[in-house]
């Protein structure tokens, strides 16, 4: 098994939705174990610590729509940094979220290092509306339109450039919850989309089958990130997350798509989000995380 140095990243950041504790997910899935069980498959780790997130008061942007947008654009500058850093010294970035909106930045840092960077978003939401298309304004349900440069400029240009990701690299596994203006978006810019249709028609194997060959032979991505929300997976496994859809992923299909993202060997960096130990039941949602991270990385039961 190829070691690895894996950089921890804690985004406590709430600031993307409306309900309160999400800021404390990375700290769950510290307490949950992550860096022991990441020790424990024989990759080094080093915990980052947190990124600064400042306080904020939830109002809307005057000319935007959109909540906390200085305070998020703030805090995507510097995780965008931070994880740049990383990835340029060799090491594996895991980041622990914290609200989805943190993959603005998280992909900000990745993107340099690549030419042609895949995407998988494993998520129950397709995460592409704007500040015309989204009715709360919650920066949550924008970053994967963000970075392929579809959106308010501020959050298009962290880092100073756009796109992080060519929309015809992102491939979405889970989805089941997406919006109109997100459906439009998704056939204009012919995202590939695995919902839970194809799943259940499929199973698992067959569509991670795909989506790698897709995003490896027909693509020819030279990387691929891994971003995880905890809601794509049904909320009786992780009942812990702020917008949780009932029919979503099973836990075994989930480690068997970890299980199969590691025997590629392809992810170069993944973020695991949106655990809230607050609406949670005795950190089981935590506990998933660390579980499936296991799996990313190498674990095996014999």
């Amino acid at each position: 098994m190829n070691k690895l140095n894996v950089s921890l990243i804690g985004v406590p950041m709430d600031h993307g939705q409306n309900r309160r504790g999400v800021d404390m997910g990375p700290s769950a899935i510290r307490y949950a174990g992550v860096k022991e069980r990441i020790e424990s498959l024989g990759h080094s780790v080093v915990d980052e610590g947190d990124v600064h997130v400042g306080k904020a008061d939830g109002e809307r942007d005057e000319d935007s729509n959109l909540r906390n947008l200085e305070v998020i654009t703030d805090a995507m500058e510097e995780l965008g940094a931070r994880v740049q850093q990383v990835a340029e010294a060799g090491k594996f970035p895991l980041v622990l979220g914290g609200d989805h909106s943190i993959a603005i930045g998280t992909l900000a840092g990745i993107s340099p290092q690549y030419e042609n960077l895949g995407v998988i978003w494993y998520d129950a939401h397709a995460d592409m509306n704007t500040s015309e298309t989204s009715p709360s304004g919650n920066i949550h349900g924008m970053p994967l339109a963000a970075s392929f440069g579809h959106g308010h400029e501020k959050l298009t240009h962290i880092r100073g450039f756009s796109p992080k990701v060519k929309p015809e690299n992102i491939v979405i596994i889970g989805a089941r919850s997406v919006d109109p203006g997100e459906r439009e978006l998704i056939r204009e810019r012919g995202i590939r989309v695995y919902s839970m249709h194809e799943i259940d028609k499929l199973g698992m194997n067959a569509v991670i089958e795909d989506a790698l060959r897709y995003l490896k032979e027909e693509r020819g991505t030279d990387g691929i990130h891994l971003s995880l929300d905890l809601d794509g997976i049904d909320p009786m496994y992780t009942p812990g997350v702020g917008t949780p859809v009932p029919g979503g992923i099973s836990y075994r299909e989930s480690h068997l798509a970890m299980e199969m993202l590691y025997d590629a060997g392809v992810i170069t960096s993944a973020e695991f989000v949106e655990v809230n130990p607050i609406l949670d039941e005795k950190n089981k949602t935590a506990d998933v995380a660390v579980a499936l991270i296991g799996s990313l990385l190498g674990e095996k039961l014999l």
